[in-house]
């Protein structure tokens, strides 16, 4: 199964400690002898980075090594086992339109019978974006597809109603066009932000959650960056936040939660996570 990870916080230095701190969740471990692949994306100073490698032929794939240089506050990492399309990189999460970044797990068995009729649904200039061959990002531009309905897809940052009813909208309409056409959706997880909000989306496969609020948090993480935090520093952390998640980790420590089938958690920089039913 691919493992993804994601997390969005009010401090750059939260994020990639967190990363560190649960490094042992992050590894994947290469079954057989196809390589994985894998993809971060990332946002800094108002710009959306994207950063993949399509073929990593390494038996362990490490995400926090390949992490370990950015400083963000907003991050969605993705290893990849290819089930729907081949190793390259317009097939490798996460993926990008604008200043969207979205990644998933789980496949659609029987794509290739569904693809057409799936991407002839979409307007014409989301259409023309797709660029790769999965299940996955047709996904996604089928939920851009359901915000532009609803004309929400031009706003910045879309609201956050607009984009959960996009997100259901996406997960029926898969589930229905599946179901018709005699296909399988096997739905998993979907990780999705504008920069503003993470939304995390579980269906099944397993996803945990993970937040930290506050100064003592901050410090417990920061703790191996040394002493050399000052007075304005200390009240700077007085307020820190970060949410991480991880989906695929059957031995997440019991600091985290795991959340339910159908559950959606919409994860800001500066609150506690919400969580409700999708």
């Amino acid at each position: 199964m691919s493992r993804m990870v994601g997390f969005i916080g009010n401090h750059p230095e939260l994020g990639p400690r967190a990363l560190e701190v649960h490094r042992e969740l992050l590894k994947v471990a290469r079954e057989g002898e196809e390589p994985l692949g894998w993809g971060l994306g990332f946002y800094q100073h108002g710009e959306v980075l994207l950063r993949r490698r399509p073929v990593d032929d390494r038996p362990l794939i490490d995400l926090v090594g390949s992490a370990e240089d950015v400083r963000t506050e907003v991050l969605i990492g993705h290893v990849r086992r290819a089930t729907v399309g081949p190793l390259r990189t317009e097939n490798t999460h996460p993926f990008r339109y604008r200043g969207w970044l979205y990644a998933d797990t789980g496949t659609i068995r029987g794509f290739d019978g569904l693809r057409e009729r799936l991407l002839a649904s979409l307007p014409e200039f989301l259409r023309q974006n797709v660029r790769g061959d999965t299940d996955s990002e047709a996904s996604f531009y089928l939920f851009l597809s359901f915000l532009h309905d609803a004309g929400q897809l031009q706003e910045a940052p879309a609201p956050e109603s607009a984009v959960k009813d996009a997100l259901r909208s996406t997960c029926v309409h898969l589930d229905r066009l599946t179901a018709e056409l005699g296909a399988r959706h096997e739905a998993g997880s979907v990780l999705l932000s504008n920069g503003e909000r993470l939304y995390a989306v579980h269906r099944r496969g397993g996803l945990a959650l993970r937040h930290y609020a506050g100064a003592s948090d901050a410090r417990e993480l920061l703790a191996s960056e040394g002493s050399r935090e000052g007075a304005a520093a200390r009240r700077q952390l007085e307020g820190a936040r970060l949410s991480l998640v991880v989906t695929g980790a059957a031995a997440a420590p019991a600091s985290f939660q795991q959340l339910g089938p159908a559950q959606l958690a919409v994860l800001s920089p500066d609150a506690e996570p919400r969580l409700e039913a999708l």
